[in-house]
């Protein structure tokens, strides 16, 4: 959202119209979020309008964040992992355009990213926090796959 957000935003107001965003997904709660996003209205409305109307219409999407804990949170508005695996995906898939089958298509997802994750070497910013979180969240789901 903020990678969109920013998309046509000149570099003199990039770090500024930023850090006006991040009080936004990084508040505390909902209502901490929804006051920050009323404050960058005020501030931003006259030059950028689309920016505020675009969270307002994908609030509903975007206040599932709260309903998470901080160290959570984190790994889920730091999407660089997700976006590299979508890329993966995109990549092989676009390449072949037909499958013979479903099991065809799922066999080449499955080899992009078994190819793509040996090139992987950066760990998740904060997933140690992060797991031990889902850890304690995710018990009954987790406990099967550990």
């Amino acid at each position: 959202m903020v990678r969109n957000s920013v998309k046509f935003v000149p570099w003199k107001d990039y770090k500024e119209l930023t850090a006006d965003l991040k009080r936004i997904y990084q508040s505390v709660t909902e209502q901490e979020a929804s006051l920050e996003l009323d404050s960058f209205s005020e501030k931003w409305d006259e030059k950028y309008p689309q920016i505020s109307k675009s969270w307002r219409a994908n609030w509903v999407n975007l206040v599932t964040l709260f309903d998470y804990p901080t160290d959570i949170r984190k790994v889920i508005y730091t999407t660089n992992a997700i976006e590299s695996l979508n890329s993966v995906i995109r990549k092989s898939v676009k390449t072949r355009k037909v499958f013979p089958s479903d099991d065809a298509a799922l066999k080449v997802i499955y080899l992009a990213v078994e190819a793509a994750s040996k090139k992987w070497t950066m760990p998740i910013r904060n997933w140690k926090s992060a797991l031990n979180r889902f850890m304690i969240e995710f018990e009954e789901q987790l406990a099967p796959h550990i």
